[in-house]
C-alpha cells in the first residue's frame, strides 16, 4: 500500500513538472528510453517544428528565424529528347518518356509522404513542357489530377526567348536545337520562379527523388539559413565529379543529413525568389549565351552565395553510368527506381 501511494506522488510530481516545463517552453528527455514527455514524442521521431524551430539529438534546439511560406516546383520536361549533347544511353536503357515520368512519380511520392507539412506552407507544382508527345502529356495530367495540391502543365513558349539566344556558343560552335530549347525552358522557369513568394525548386526530368527529398530540403532550409542568416541554393544531389576536386568544403547539419558547401551545380537547385531577383541578370545569362561550362554564370553566384548539397544524395540523376556529372555514389539506384513506381 505504502509503496502503491509512493508511484502516485511520484507520478503526480512528474505531471506537475512536464505542466511547468511546457509553460517555460523548456524540453526533457528520459534517457533510459529517448522519450521526450513535454513533447510527447520518442527521440527518433521528427522533433522539429515548421517555421518555429529546428531539433536534433543531441545538439538541442535552434529557433527558426527565417521560416518557409510556401514553395513551387516547376518541373522542365522534354521527353522527345534523349540526351541533350550526348548520343550514349542513360542507366537502364529505356526511352527518355519513362525518365520524365518517373520524375514526376517521385516528387509526386515525396510530396504525399509530407502531407501534414504541405497543410503548413502553401505548395504549387508547375510543368513546363517541350515536344513531349501526347499520351506522354495525358499521363502527367492523369497523375496529378489526382493530388490534393495545386499543379499545371504550361507549353515552352520557345519563340518568345530563343530570340535572345546568340547562334555561337563559347567555343565558336554553333548552338544545337536541343539547346536552345533547353535553355528556353530555364529561361521561362526563371522568369516564373522571379514571381514566386519563397522557394522555388527548379528541377529537370531526369532527377529521381527519396521519398524524405522535401521534407529534407525545407527543414534543412530553414535550420541553415536561420544559423546562417543567408538565404540558400540547394542542390538535391552528390554529384561524383565534385570528389576529383580538392575543395575545402564546409559541413552543416541538415534535417536528416549532413549537407557541405559546394561551388559547383548543374541545372536542377531549390532557392528562394529572392536569390532569383537578386541575381536574375546572371541566372538568364545561361540561358542567352552557352557558356563553357554551362552553368558557368551559375557558378558565379555561387561565390557568393552559400550552395549545398547532401551526403548521401536525395534525389539522383539518372544518365549515363560512366557519366562524372550522374549518378550519386553510395546510392542504390535499381531500389530507388523501382520504388517510384508509375
Amino acid at each position: 500500500m505504502k509503496l502503491q501511494n509512493q508511484n502516485i506522488k511520484s507520478n503526480f510530481f512528474k505531471k506537475i513538472f512536464i505542466k511547468i516545463c511546457r509553460k517555460l517552453d523548456f524540453e526533457i528527455i528520459d534517457q533510459g528510453n529517448l522519450h521526450l514527455p513535454v513533447m510527447s514524442k520518442d527521440g527518433h521521431n521528427n522533433l522539429s517544428k515548421i517555421g518555429k524551430e529546428s531539433l536534433l539529438l543531441p545538439m538541442g534546439r535552434i529557433k527558426v528565424t527565417r521560416p518557409v511560406k510556401s514553395l513551387n516546383i516547376i518541373l522542365r520536361t522534354c521527353a522527345s529528347v534523349n540526351m541533350l549533347s550526348q548520343s550514349k544511353k542513360r542507366i537502364f536503357n529505356l526511352t527518355k518518356k519513362d525518365y520524365s515520368l518517373k520524375t514526376l512519380t517521385s516528387i509526386i511520392n515525396s510530396i504525399n509522404n509530407s502531407k501534414k507539412l504541405f497543410k503548413k506552407i502553401r505548395l504549387k507544382f508547375t510543368i513546363i513542357d517541350h515536344n513531349s508527345d501526347e499520351k506522354t502529356v495525358k499521363k502527367m495530367k492523369k497523375l496529378l489530377k489526382v493530388q490534393f495540391f495545386k499543379s499545371e502543365i504550361i507549353k515552352l513558349n520557345i519563340e518568345h526567348y530563343k530570340k535572345n539566344i546568340k547562334k555561337l556558343n563559347q567555343e565558336g560552335k554553333r548552338v544545337t536545337n536541343n539547346q536552345i530549347s533547353n535553355m528556353c525552358n530555364i529561361n521561362q522557369s526563371l522568369n516564373l520562379g522571379k514571381d514566386c513568394d519563397d522557394l522555388v525548386y527548379f528541377v529537370e526530368d531526369d532527377y529521381i527523388h527519396s521519398v524524405n527529398a522535401l521534407e529534407e530540403m525545407i527543414y534543412t532550409y530553414e535550420r541553415i539559413s536561420s544559423q546562417t542568416g543567408k538565404e540558400l541554393i540547394m542542390c538535391p544531389s552528390d554529384y561524383p565529379y565534385l570528389y576529383n576536386k580538392l575543395e575545402n568544403s564546409n559541413i552543416f547539419l541538415g534535417h536528416e543529413r549532413h549537407w557541405r558547401s559546394i561551388n559547383e551545380t548543374l541545372c536542377t537547385f531549390l532557392t528562394s525568389s529572392k536569390i532569383v531577383n537578386k541575381h536574375f541578370k546572371k541566372f538568364v545569362s545561361a540561358c542567352e549565351f552557352e557558356h563553357n561550362p554551362f552553368e558557368k554564370p551559375f557558378h558565379d553566384i555561387y561565390k557568393t552565395e552559400l550552395c549545398i548539397s547532401p551526403m548521401p544524395a536525395i534525389a539522383v540523376h539518372y544518365t549515363n553510368i560512366n557519366s562524372i556529372y550522374g549518378l550519386s555514389p553510395l546510392i542504390n539506384y535499381k531500389k530507388l527506381w523501382e520504388k517510384n513506381k508509375i
